[in-house]
């Protein structure tokens, strides 16, 4: 019974979707050389095995600490210290922790969201391809920066930068501005070995060593310093509400349909709290 459970729970995992079509062009050239030169299978189902294990998409339990800041990548930390920001980084002045997490060829490369949080800026820079361990990665390499608000207000924002590496030619984003991520949510992925930045205030003491290793999704980081949680506006949660009924329905007719009804649902929470604040306002004797 422990071994079966072993086996599904460490190999029978979930593959990302961006995988399949690697997975299927190695099995397919293994198929066609092999049966043309018989020796190759030796070479051609490893391969495949190993890229089906490369793609692989495991399960995960996060905490639910909303002040805990999770690894969005399994791998080894490298960093834990103050750093400069990457001009890309569009964040608020001030010193900057850089938490960053380097990836081999065997790590899961799937990423996830570090907070739960709306996606407030996004951005995209052409670069090298250095190796993703080295200092200067995080400015000369490939890479893709996010902002994230965590309606905290001690801590408004953080940034999430995946780096492209040596072999990786390719970083997959799945988010856009004003997408809404929870912690632990994964949201893209990197082709072939890689490195992740989280950037924190100095404030946000880490949680982890340099040389230590983590798992995405699971690993607390650090912990942000406490303070009030920013409520959302009512027009964001408005549309907030709204991109999620969309994407969950399955049509177009159903989808106009649920986005009516959420926008309801907000205006009638808005005008209940409008009339208990005008009603509080009010002396009672206006009201007699």
């Amino acid at each position: 019974m422990n071994i079966y459970r072993a086996i599904k729970e460490e190999m029978l995992v979930p593959i990302h979707r961006a995988g399949w079509p690697f997975i299927a062009l190695f099995a397919a050239i293994t198929v066609i050389i092999g049966l043309a030169f018989e020796p190759f299978f030796w070479l051609g189902v490893p391969a495949t095995l190993w890229c089906v294990y490369f793609f692989r998409n495991p399960l995960r339990v996060t905490p639910s600490d909303p002040l805990a800041v999770i690894a969005p990548a399994d791998g080894r930390v490298l960093s834990v210290g103050e750093a400069e920001l990457p001009p890309e980084l569009n964040l608020p002045d001030g010193r900057w922790r850089c938490i960053s997490i380097f990836m081999n060829v065997f790590d899961v490369h799937v990423n996830r969201s570090p907070i739960s949080g709306e996606v407030a800026d996004s951005h995209y820079v052409k670069g090298a391809f250095v190796n993703a361990s080295l200092d200067k990665a995080n400015i000369d390499n490939e890479r893709l920066a996010l902002v994230l608000n965590t309606h905290n207000n001690s801590v408004p924002q953080i940034g999430c930068v995946q780096i492209a590496g040596l072999v990786a030619r390719r970083i997959l984003c799945d988010v856009d501005i004003g997408d809404r991520l929870n912690a632990g949510q994964v949201y893209g992925l990197i082709r072939f070995g890689s490195r992740v930045d989280v950037w924190l205030p100095l404030s946000a003491e880490p949680l982890v060593l340099v040389g230590q290793r983590t798992l995405a999704g699971e690993t607390v980081l650090a912990k942000l310093p406490k303070g009030p949680i920013a409520k959302q506006p009512p027009k964001q949660a408005a549309k907030q509400a709204v991109k999620q009924v969309v994407k969950q329905a399955t049509t177009p007719k159903a989808a106009k349909e649920t986005a009516k009804k959420a926008v309801k649902k907000v205006a009638k929470k808005a005008v209940k709290k409008a009339v208990k604040k005008v009603g509080k306002k009010t002396p009672k004797k206006a009201i007699s």
